[in-house]
């Protein structure tokens, strides 16, 4: 590629550019460094922080490179509609986590991961299912922005692609090691705010740069009739109906999103929640288009490989300024979720790996949490370098973590809600939908004949279980019970013979109902209830020393059944 040839940067000038980036946020780090850490404000800052700077970090994790590339990729598979998918359902589970978070904050006003929340609930189990499915899933998150950092800089410059790998880990590692969350949200505040600005400069200008509107009229010819199509049935049934289920279980699984919720200031999550709805929504439909630009153009990516359709355009269409920009966009977006990867894990490993399960939560050295904190972001970073080099496709990494957390959604929401809910229920729903989802979802056993009627039939539950999860978290149990069923009913006629096929939606969607129909019956004949006011006396503080001896453990008879539950 000629025009990509004489666009790259020198080596200096990466490594200027890095050094930059990287040298700035470190120094911002290092400004709120403290010289006695503190493992609560290392883990959730001491859940008070502000609207500004909780909007600007949610948007900026939730925005990554590999979502900026993914979107492009589903731009380019699908045509137009594909980015829509792409972002604007990502978009609107941003906005369905805030009733939720607040029914959280409301329980635990004091924790610092979901998996801890689940120990005061059920006990160790269900909390090491979470934590576990957090640790693969913050990992393979991990190793995809690294895969996209190391993807840039070859692109861009002298170096390979396992040299941009490197410098992208050693940078993020460097700024978020010392102060870990509070690191991440305070660069988070800075990196969003380049991001946007830099966003609503170059993908304008590529769009013209590559002739338009003149490209769109010339290369429709090159579309097929689904990708031509902006309601395109192949677009909805592997882009977006699978997107819409996996988002959902990214918003209520994910410990990133999370600890952002335990983070900020109790009355200010719907605030936070419905600003970074629409900063996510135009950012990454915005740069999305630029693979639809790129399929109408009839551009092919360097070696095949998708994940190059964002990068190549821009080398080729950029001059070096915008392209100088272009990079920083790119190598923020990935940073800003990176870190607030490695905050996660880290959390996870200090309050429930060693907080509650090595040391106990009355015995808990919050030195020894720290020490804990920064070597987890070392081992992780080392590992996700390691695993980038396998440079796995992106777009299939997003949805296979969040069709995999979909086992976890209805056990984790009703934990929250339903008094009825044991431990039992928690891990048997949970372990079930696993081993319904794997052979679905990577077609170990045929899908034909009696198999796929009876994957068909769990899918279209599916599809009621994750249309009433986003209606109970804005209008109550009555209404989602509604939408539930008659998603049920008037999917049914459509999806029962055919819905097997596409296995990517299936394996989603059968998780969700496996899951959500062993835990409910499991549950709904168990009479002794459970008193919520004890997860926030069984949660809370690591560095406030001892605390008085508590109420009976979880889900036992004596715990009193509190008032005013509702059923999911």
């Amino acid at each position: 590629m000629e025009g990509l040839e004489t666009a790259r940067f020198s080596a200096l000038v990466v490594v200027g550019l890095l050094v930059l980036f990287y040298g700035g946020t470190f120094l911002i780090s290092a400004r709120i460094g403290k010289k006695e850490e503190n493992a609560d404000g290392y883990m959730t800052a001491g859940n008070n922080i502000g609207f500004g700077i909780s909007a600007a970090s949610m948007t900026a994790t939730w925005i990554w490179a590999s979502s900026m590339y993914a979107s492009a990729t589903s731009g380019y598979t699908y045509g137009i509609s594909g980015p829509i998918h792409y972002g604007l359902w990502g978009a609107l589970m941003i906005l369905f986590i805030y009733p939720f978070g607040k029914r959280i904050r409301e329980v635990a006003p004091k924790a610092h991961t979901l998996a801890e929340v689940m120990y005061a609930r059920h006990g160790r189990s269900s909390q090491l299912m979470l934590a576990g499915s957090n640790i693969v899933g913050s990992l393979i998150s991990l190793m995809s922005n690294f895969i996209a950092g190391g993807v840039l800089i070859s692109m861009l410059s002298p170096f390979t692609f396992t040299q941009g790998v490197f410098a992208v880990a050693a940078g993020v590692l460097l700024y978020t090691l010392w102060s870990g969350f509070r690191a991440s949200v305070l660069t988070d505040f800075v990196q969003v705010v380049a991001m946007l600005g830099a966003v609503a400069v170059i993908v304008p200008f590529i769009f013209f740069a590559a002739d338009f509107p003149a490209a769109f009229e010339t290369g429709a010819g090159r579309l097929t009739p689904e990708q031509g199509d902006f309601f395109s049935s192949t677009a909805f049934m592997e882009q977006g109906a699978p997107y819409i289920a996996a988002v959902l279980a990214y918003a209520i699984g994910n410990q990133t999103v999370a600890q952002r919720l335990f983070a900020v200031k109790q009355d200010l999550i719907k605030p936070t929640f419905v600003t970074a709805t629409v900063g996510y929504g135009a950012m990454v439909i915005g740069v999305g288009m630029l693979g639809v630009l790129a399929l109408y153009l009839g551009y092919e990516p360097t070696g095949g490989d998708v994940n190059n359709i964002v990068p190549g355009l821009a080398a080729e269409h950029l001059p070096p300024v915008l392209l100088a920009l272009f990079f920083i966009m790119i190598v923020g977006a990935l940073s800003s979720t990176a870190d607030s990867d490695l905050a996660a894990l880290s959390s996870i490993m200090m309050a429930d790996v060693y907080g509650q399960n090595v040391a106990g939560k009355e015995k808990a050295n919050p030195r020894t949490m720290l020490l804990v904190g920064r070597i987890t972001m070392v081992v992780a970073t080392a590992a996700a370098v390691a695993f980038a080099s396998l440079r796995l496709n992106i777009l299939d990494l997003l949805v296979f973590v969040g069709a995999l957390w979909g086992a976890l959604v209805f056990p984790v929401l009703s934990s929250f809600y339903w008094d009825k809910v044991s431990g039992r229920a928690f891990t048997t729903s949970v372990l079930a939908a696993l081993a319904v989802f794997l052979p679905v979802r990577f077609s170990w056993i045929p899908v034909d004949g009696v198999f796929g009627i009876v994957v068909d039939v769990l899918s279209v539950l599916g599809i009621g279980v994750v249309l009433g999860l986003m209606v109970f978290g804005f209008f109550g149990a009555r209404a989602a019970k509604a939408v539930g069923v008659a998603a049920v009913v008037v999917s049914a006629p459509f999806a029962l013979g055919s819905l097997h096929e596409y296995a990517t939606l299936c394996g989603s969607l059968v998780a969700y109902s496996v899951s959500t129909v062993v835990c409910w019956a499991l549950s709904v004949r168990r009479r002794e209830g459970f008193d919520f006011s004890l997860v926030a006396r069984r949660t809370g503080d690591f560095d406030q020393g001892p605390r008085a001896a508590e109420t009976p453990a979880p889900d036992t008879p004596e715990a009193p059944e509190p008032a005013g539950t509702t059923t999911p």
